[in-house]
This record gives structure tokens, sequence and C-alpha cells, in this order.
């Protein structure tokens, strides 16, 4: 089953899976557990959160889905019909998003079926994605540090560990999410753009451009969390309507501006 989702998804043997489970108990066979696990556990999970940890040595968890690693991803999410499907399985299950390796993440059942077709024989519809951007990740191994940053930021992460955070700066792929090229649209993305060039799509957010042809907002009264709900929405949308390139202009980097300008530089990287 392992190899089967990094063929499909083209995905480079590297860069590990993570792992869902329904609560704590499930997951005590598969893991070493330490306070800051406990404390981030308690105040966010259920939740988008995934957390790197030492694998034990009698998990039974695949090696090939921790990218042969001594650690493993690990993640509770929150979403009732996935809850309720790993209530009733007796295995932990590997469930990275559902599209190829490197391109935009789905955010919708529709968007699986576009991107696979009939290469998957089921697809289960669980609606729109709420926060519309993958799982904050944090590496918790020895000193905390956030690999990929996500709707849940280092600030809160910092105020329920009493401690500062650091932000991954090494080159080892520990979790999904740290490849250099990553949610791509498939053409150019421009980021940090003053001017448009009167041809790309032009992501935006605010009122400034409302209404223009070929502009697209993201939120309209700045709110960071639904400008990350939309992002990769429209860059589908841009993408089906055959532009060749986007613009993107400046994101305030503070909350999940933070996760946003990450996933766009690493869309960028064409």
């Amino acid at each position: 089953s392992v190899k089967k989702i990094f063929k499909l998804k083209n995905r480079p043997k590297l860069n590990p899976l993570i792992i869902h489970y329904y609560n704590l108990s499930d997951a005590m066979n598969d893991i070493e557990i330490n306070q800051n696990f406990i404390k981030l556990f308690n105040r966010f999970c259920p939740g988008p959160i995934t957390f790197i940890l030492k694998r034990k040595i009698n998990s039974k968890i695949n090696h090939l889905a921790c990218a042969k690693m001594s650690t493993v991803a690990v993640r509770f999410p929150k979403h009732r019909i996935i809850r309720s499907l790993l209530k009733k399985i007796n295995f932990p299950l590997a469930m990275p998003s559902a599209n190829k390796s490197s391109n935009v993440s789905p955010v919708n059942a529709k968007d699986v079926f576009e991107e696979f077709e009939n290469k998957i024989k089921l697809i289960l519809d669980g609606g729109k994605s709420r926060f519309g951007i993958e799982s904050t990740v944090i590496d918790l191994t020895s000193v905390p540090k956030i690999l990929r940053p996500g709707i849940i930021g280092k600030k809160i992460v910092e105020k329920t560990l009493k401690l500062r955070i650091k932000t991954n700066h090494i080159s080892k792929i520990k979790s999904p999410g740290m490849l250099k090229k990553h949610y791509s649209p498939g053409i150019p993305v421009l980021i940090n753009q003053k001017k448009y060039d009167g041809k790309s799509a032009y992501i935006y957010i605010g009122t400034k451009f409302k209404n223009k042809k070929n502009f697209f907002c993201l939120s309209k009264n700045f709110n960071l969390e639904e400008a990350a709900s939309n992002l990769y929405k429209t860059f589908r949308i841009i993408k089906k309507k055959g532009y060749k390139k986007i613009q993107i202009m400046k994101i305030p980097n503070k909350g999940p501006g933070i996760a946003i300008n990450d996933r766009i530089k690493r869309a960028s990287e064409f």
C-alpha cells in the first residue's frame, strides 16, 4: 500500500508520509512521547498539527513510510469523516495530500479526481478543506523546531511550550513540505510583485484591484486565514483559465501569512 502511494503520486522516496491516528492510545505502540508533545497534543489535537517523533523500535509502521528514518510524522486530524474512518480501522493510516508530487494540494474531491481521474478507485468526499493549506509540522525529537508553518503559528506554539521555537534551516527532509519545489501550479509564480505586467494572473489581498480582469483576490478584508484557505483554489482556477504566469503581491509575513509565504515561495521554484 505504501509503495502504491509513492508510485501514484510520483513521490520521492526520501519524502516521508504522515501517519494518522484516532487518538493517543492508538499511537502509543509507534511513538516515543515527551513533555513538549503532551503539551501540544492537549492544546491542539485533534487539529492541523503534525509531530515529528522518535519511532519505537518495535513499531510496525513500514520503514518506507518513514523514508527509512528513525523518526515518524504523526497527526490526529479533526475532520469528522476521517475521524469516523480512523475509529473503525485497527491500523495507523498513511495519508498524504491527494495530489501528484510537487503539484498544488487539492481542497475538495473534484480537485482529487482532476488530478488522478480513474487511477484511484474511490474518493471519500469530505467537502471543502477548511484551512486550505497543510498542517503545521513541528519536530519534537530534540529542541522543538517548526519544519513547516501552518495555521497553528509559531507564537501560539511558543506560548503553549513556554519556550522559544526555532524555524528549520537544515536541509534534511524529516517531514512532508520540505522539498524546495512544492505546491506548484505548473506555471511560473513570481512573488512580492509591486507592478502588474499586463498579461499574467495577479493574486492580491484587499480591494485595490476589485473587479479588474486578470486579478484574483484571496481576501477582501485582509483576513490571512481566509487568504490561506483560498490560495490553492485560486492557483487551480488560474491554471484552468490558461494563464502562463502568476504574479503575487507581497503578503504580510505574520500569522497565517507566514504559512502562505512558505507555500508561494516553494511554488515559485519553477
